[in-house]
């Protein structure tokens, strides 16, 4: 019987260190190769603006540059230069950009849902300050605030649209209401609507508001008689039109000081 035994063999370490050194090292590697990374360039930019504009705010930016500021978020490792470029040139400025429709802001390549997303979301925050003015408060006391945010919310839309704002017997604001939605120069309105919701809600005046996609607040013939009938159609219901606003690109009309109404 053989009483030679090999020497006894110590068992290899189940995680040995060094095999686990050199697979974190590959995984690091990995995955910094896999991550995007902002390129130094690009975040020196976006830095530069942010700082221009925390020094001298939206007034000393132009529109493209704020829009970009804008897209950063939506688009947070990209240059953003050439859709910003692309979106001013096929809506013509800032504004037009963040009132248009997201099925319009699409048809410009490179816009996506985050875009859509992004832009929207800078219009409703806007819309929402300009009606917290006016929203609950004397009315007549504050015109200029009514007018901004009348501005804020119509002038740049590519459609005609027609709002009714709803007040109480104090001219306060009650309910600021969309009645209708129409094309680039026609929007329908059905009077008997607009009374039947002033007396649903109890209000004891209004003032009708609507926008002119051509810029020109001047109103047409038909803009004229369409006031005149829901003037008569409340003056038989005793509900006062304090005024017809028809807003422009850059300044407004009124009926009342026209003579209009």
């Amino acid at each position: 019987m053989d009483t030679n035994h090999p020497p006894e063999q110590k068992p290899l370490p189940l995680f040995d260190p060094a095999v686990l050194d050199h697979r974190a090292a590959n995984s690091t590697r990995s995955a910094a190769r896999g991550r995007k990374s902002t390129p130094s360039y690009l975040a020196d930019h976006r830095a530069r603006l942010r700082e221009r504009f925390l020094q001298g705010g939206a007034a000393a930016m132009p529109d493209y540059e704020l829009l970009e500021l804008v897209l950063f978020r939506a688009i947070p490792r990209q240059d953003v230069k050439p859709l910003t470029r692309r979106l001013i040139e096929h809506f013509g400025d800032f504004n037009r950009v963040l009132s248009a429709a997201p099925s319009r802001l699409t048809e410009v390549e490179g816009v996506g849902n985050a875009v859509v997303t992004e832009l929207k979301l800078v219009e409703a925050a806007a819309q929402r300050m300009a009606r917290a003015k006016v929203l609950l408060r004397p009315i007549l006391s504050g015109w200029q605030a009514l007018l901004d945010y009348c501005h804020t919310s119509m002038s740049h839309r590519e459609i005609e649209q027609l709002r009714v704002l709803y007040l109480d017997r104090k001219n306060i604001l009650i309910a600021d209401e969309e009645q209708a939605r129409g094309t680039v120069d026609h929007v329908p309105v059905y009077p008997r609507e607009i009374i039947r919701r002033a007396l649903e809600l109890n209000a004891s005046a209004l003032i009708l508001v609507h926008n002119h996609p051509s810029g020109d607040p001047t109103p047409s013939d038909a803009d004229i008689a369409m006031t005149a009938q829901i003037a008569r159609a409340a003056d038989s219901m005793g509900i006062t039109i304090h005024d017809h606003l028809i807003i422009g690109k850059s300044r407004e009309l009124s009926f009342r000081s026209e003579g209009l109404l």
